[in-house]
């Protein structure tokens, strides 16, 4: 099972950073490409830029909780629970479908 994770692109984990505007000012985020790649899914799935997507985000966190202390970590925990939860309705499709019942 390692050597699923050990081969891995390193690509993948090296980091970028771009810029974003929340609320008014410019600010940069630095996350691994693996998570790049989620946001833009994420943003492309509800018809937005990722940029556009980061800062709806961070502006419903900041009402729902008043304040974001560190925006990569919200960003990187948001993907996880967004893989988490495709993850669970793949499982629960599967298990809903007979057809799939059966060729299991």
């Amino acid at each position: 099972m390692c050597h699923v994770y050990a081969s891995t692109d390193p690509q993948r984990y090296e980091s970028t950073t771009r810029s974003v505007r929340l609320q008014g000012c410019v600010t940069s985020v630095r996350l691994e490409n693996e998570f790049w790649e989620i946001l833009d899914g994420l943003a492309a799935e509800q018809d937005l830029s990722t940029a556009r997507f980061i800062s709806q985000l961070h502006d419903e966190v900041i009402a729902e909780r008043g304040a974001v202390p560190n925006l990569a970590s919200l960003l990187r925990v948001a993907c996880a629970v967004h893989l988490h939860l495709r993850g669970n309705a793949d499982a629960q499709g599967r298990t809903d479908n007979p057809a799939a019942r059966q060729r299991a």
